[in-house]
């Protein structure tokens, strides 16, 4: 039997554990404000019935191919599990001997400005990305690369959700798993099973882009005791569209999308991100641009879904995670066609972006990115973007600076898009920027 107190605490949830042999412990989602905390359990029956638990592209014109931005909301490819990346829930319940304990957890929450989930020290489930955690008894979750860590002392992990995006990267202990393929409906998804005694992490990343509609975590199901989460000591956001996204990153030329071939974990955005020790949240869409989306369409570009917590729909982020680098790469798609948009029409509303940037993340420097293109265009853009480094820190914002990230191309992916080969290149490039401009 295990006795556990849990202290109903803004941002933080505190648990005294005295664990016998095996203990399953179920965490359910749940929330009744916007960060995550835990209400109070008063006795030990009220404990064995719940335990606590806390949260925390566009085809693209590119050097050397040709581009035709896709929009994954048609026709995405199902697929199947078989990639090389990734390989929870239910009901509270009383156990009826004094060896299994299933208890389950609806966490009410408060905003924070913590990106680590709860207080170091105490358990909890951490989320990465921006979540929606109103419903009390579920998790939404919806950009590019959301997902969650947890570290456990056990044997292993399962997590209950309903999903739209189809494919999951899983990662234990720091190694990918096989790809984790998933439907619609509520569903129970093994991500670590038989794993020896002891201290792991299980870490669950979404692969597939917001288009195609959210994540809905309901429950998450220790075989153990649930640990603190690793701690975060550096935070990144990245803004973009299909390339930031991974379109097509695993398909090999010729092909069109398909959720099996897009891969976030693989794009150059992650890469630099794990590199560099940091936490990533990304914010990408297939066909976005600054000012004109794919093939001149101006129908919600960027700037318009930026502040959105789930990409595909209207409800705004708070904002409380706060990055220490926010790279912006967006370009790419306004002079994906012939009726590019006026260089004082990109560049002022590039400038008003960065504004509202500076508004919500005070303390950010950001990396204002080159964008995939080629020809002429390349010298226009960079021209572009440096006007706009230099109207804000004429403004009076110093901490903002130009990177190009490009490499030459090795292969094509799906619609004219990089390789993950590709990515790595632009991955170190982007690591490199980020030593010369924070000292990462």
């Amino acid at each position: 039997m295990s006795t556990t107190t849990c202290a109903t605490a803004r941002k933080s949830i505190a648990v005294d554990v005295a664990a016998a042999a095996s203990v399953r412990t179920r965490y359910g989602v749940g929330f009744d404000e916007p960060a995550m905390r835990i209400p109070s359990l008063s006795s030990l029956i009220a404990l064995l019935a719940s335990a606590c638990y806390s949260g925390g592209g566009d085809p693209a014109d590119t050097e050397g191919a040709s581009t035709t931005d896709g929009d994954p909301t048609q026709g995405p490819d199902a697929g199947t599990a078989t990639d090389s990346d990734p390989p929870g829930s239910g009901p509270t319940t009383t156990p009826s001997d004094g060896t299994t304990a299933e208890t389950s957890v609806n966490p009410d929450s408060s905003s924070s400005d913590e990106s680590t989930g709860p207080a170091p020290g105490e358990p909890g489930i951490h989320w990465v990305g921006r979540y929606d955690d109103t419903d009390p008894a579920a998790v939404r979750l919806g950009w590019s690369g959301v997902g969650l860590v947890a570290r456990f002392d056990g044997t292993g992990a399962t997590v209950t959700m309903d999903d739209q995006g189809q494919f999951f990267t899983v990662v234990i202990d720091g190694m990918v798993q096989p790809t984790l393929a998933t439907a619609g409906g509520m569903q129970d998804y093994v991500l670590a099973s038989g794993l020896p005694a002891g201290e792991h992490v299980v870490e669950l990343y979404r692969r597939t882009e917001g288009s195609f509609g959210p994540t809905v975590v309901n429950d998450v199901t220790i075989e153990g005791e649930l640990l603190a989460p690793p701690p975060v000591t550096r935070r990144m956001e990245i803004i973009g569209d299909s390339i930031t996204a991974g379109y097509g990153n695993e398909g090999v030329a010729p092909c069109s999308f398909s959720a099996s071939t897009e891969n976030h974990y693989q794009t150059y955005g992650a890469i630099a991100a794990r590199t560099v020790g940091a936490e990533l949240h990304t914010v990408a869409w297939s066909g976005k641009g600054m000012v004109y989306n794919y093939d001149d369409d101006v129908f919600q570009p960027m700037p318009e879904l930026y502040d959105r917590t789930i990409a595909s729909e209207d409800a705004e982020w708070g904002f409380e995670w706060q990055p220490d680098v926010v790279a912006i790469n967006l370009g790419t798609n306004d002079f994906s066609t012939g009726n590019d948009p006026p260089g004082e029409l990109y560049t002022s509303t590039y400038v008003e972006f960065l504004g509202h940037l500076r508004d919500v993340y005070p303390a950010a420097f950001f990396l204002v990115i080159q964008p995939s293109l080629f020809g002429a265009e390349v010298d226009m853009v960079q021209g572009y973007l440096q006007d706009v480094v230099a109207q804000r820190q004429a403004d009076g914002d110093a901490a903002v600076a130009y990177a190009n990230v490009n490499v030459e191309w090795i292969g094509s992916g799906c619609d004219g898009h990089p390789t993950v080969a590709t990515h790595e290149g632009m991955g170190a490039r982007l690591v490199e920027a980020l030593q010369t401009h924070v000292g990462w």
